[in-house]
């Protein structure tokens, strides 16, 4: 029986991800995993993520309050922080070498991790889609196209009628709700819930933007075209 959770916390502001002792995502977590298309009525108030279990809610919602209280584990080579010392561990793997391609050098932090690595080498693709020939490295990835073929849109919006094929597009359409705008403009003071919309953004209105410079006007900074 696994312990409680272990959650990488690499920034405060970012959402992390349950993960358990051996580092891999929770199943009852709503990230994207192959396994299954559950129903996720648990949601977390904070961040909107949902869960099959309330257990893993509340283990969900003691991993934000650790990060609150800066009670963390602090990687001595990066900046990356954890809410177990387990966890560290596991990513110690990368800085030590333990999991090392011997193709390309780059380091893994688990055995199954480089396994998986590895194929972006030999090319092989061991998952097929049943309804034709594309092949994926991942189950993973498999699970998600397949939802392409039967409709399946496991990721419900709890606060209207909406369903998505994708957690990640989950996440995008709740900033309709809550109003967030992660993706800020270098440039001036606009900012977009997609980062799609941000690109075209400065593309239409900055699109001179190396030619521009910053001068001073008086007490203000501003964008002259040079």
């Amino acid at each position: 029986m696994l312990s409680d959770a272990e959650s990488s916390v690499e920034n405060k502001d970012q959402p992390f991800e349950i993960k358990t002792e051996n580092g891999e995502v929770d199943s009852n977590d709503i990230t994207e995993h192959s396994h299954d298309d559950k129903s996720r009525p648990y949601s977390c108030t904070v961040c909107y993520k949902r869960f099959t279990q309330r257990d893993s809610l509340n283990r969900h919602s003691r991993m934000r309050s650790a990060v609150k209280r800066d009670d963390v584990y602090s990687c001595t080579q990066c900046e990356k922080r954890y809410s177990y010392q387990h966890a560290l561990s596991v990513h110690m793997n990368i800085h030590s070498g333990r999991y090392k391609c011997r193709e390309c050098g780059k380091c893994c932090r688990s055995s199954r991790d480089l396994a998986v690595h590895r194929r972006s080498h030999s090319g092989e693709k061991p998952f097929e889609c049943t309804v034709y020939s594309k092949r994926f490295t991942q189950s993973g990835h498999l699970v998600k196209h397949s939802r392409i073929h039967n409709g399946v849109k496991p990721y419900k919006c709890h606060l209207c009628d909406k369903a998505f094929s994708q957690s990640t597009n989950l996440n995008t359409h709740m900033r309709v709700h809550t109003g967030e705008k992660p993706y800020k403009c270098s440039l001036c003071d606009k900012s977009f819930s997609v980062s799609s919309n941000l690109q075209l953004h400065k593309r239409r209105v900055h699109s001179n933007v190396d030619r521009m410079i910053v001068v001073t006007v008086g007490c203000c900074l501003r964008l002259t075209v040079i």
